[in-house]
């Protein structure tokens, strides 16, 4: 069916006044995502866009509302502490589209999570997508910025650490008329809450994901250990690209994790990683979904 979320998942915003999140938690509520609250502290008691209450803390939201996940538009400064409150109100799902927090900051988060039940995705993420039946997959579910009109309700999972190339190949898939189960951009931080490995067995779980696009980056070592772990227990077929094989050694590259040092971390060893774990690999980003589909 899909996986994290789904229809009928109720989302609360913190940082909905803001313009960022503002702007979002509309798109969101025009896809048929249920906003069922905002948190902005100081303004309790108002109405964003005249139907979904701001609450001052998100264990006031979750408790009023029933919501189980979050997304946060908090500036970098504060966003920590807006995933720590939503951990401890006892959200299943945090989603952090904030870009920029310090790795400190963090490194201090994940040792908090620790033995939580809350799952984070990102930081510096687009979130993710689960289509709906609608017209245009409206109807489902949208958590943090991702285009909603390029999904299409199918079987295709979709994990990459590239905002930009999980949009592309999404709308690789829908204009060949291939839907997605639910679409998940992890962000390229190198301190990040949930990894490709994550996902990937979520979608081998999942029964109505049928394939899987993995989308990666030079700079650490989760693709690899992504495909290790393919290797022997994935029962899909799974097509993969790498961003970055032309980037010099040394330098960061877009994301703050995509950077290679000390021999590790290349494209040319993510790659061969792929193809030992029988991955398909995407040559370029125009043949992503191509190159799944052949394999299907």
């Amino acid at each position: 069916m899909s996986i994290l979320v789904n229809p009928t998942t109720k989302v609360l915003v913190q940082g909905i006044t803001g313009s960022f999140g503002g702007i979002h938690a509309q798109l969101s509520l025009a896809y048929g995502t249920q906003i069922v609250a905002g948190v902005t502290p100081g303004k309790g008691g108002q109405l964003f866009d005249n139907q979904v209450p701001i609450f001052d803390t998100v264990s006031e939201a979750a408790a009023a509302t029933g919501a189980t996940a979050s997304t946060i538009f908090v500036p970098p400064a504060f966003a920590a502490d807006a995933i720590l409150e939503a951990v401890d109100a006892g959200l299943e799902l945090v989603v952090c589209i904030t870009e920029g927090i310090p790795v400190n900051d963090m490194v201090k988060v994940k040792r908090a999570m620790q033995g939580a039940k809350t799952r984070l995705i990102g930081p510096n993420c687009p979130g993710l997508v689960t289509p709906g039946e609608g017209k245009n997959s409206y109807g489902g579910c949208r958590i943090g910025i991702a285009p909603g009109y390029i999904h299409k309700k199918g079987n295709i999972g979709v994990v990459s650490r590239s905002g930009t190339l999980t949009y592309e190949a999404v709308w690789q898939l829908t204009t060949r008329g291939v839907g997605q189960s639910t679409c998940v951009g992890i962000g390229g931080d190198p301190v990040n809450g949930t990894s490709h490995l994550d996902i990937i067995k979520m979608f081998n779980e999942d029964p109505d994901t049928h394939g899987i696009i993995m989308i990666g980056e030079i700079g650490g070592s989760a693709e690899e250990e992504a495909a290790e772990w393919i290797t022997n227990n994935c029962k899909k077929p799974v097509a993969g690209f790498i961003a970055g094989a032309t980037a010099p050694p040394g330098r960061r590259m877009g994301h703050a994790g995509a950077i290679v040092s000390g021999g590790k971390g290349t494209a040319s060893a993510k790659i061969e990683a792929f193809r030992q774990a029988g991955i398909g690999v995407a040559e370029t980003p125009s043949v992503m979904a191509e190159t799944l589909l052949s394999m299907m």
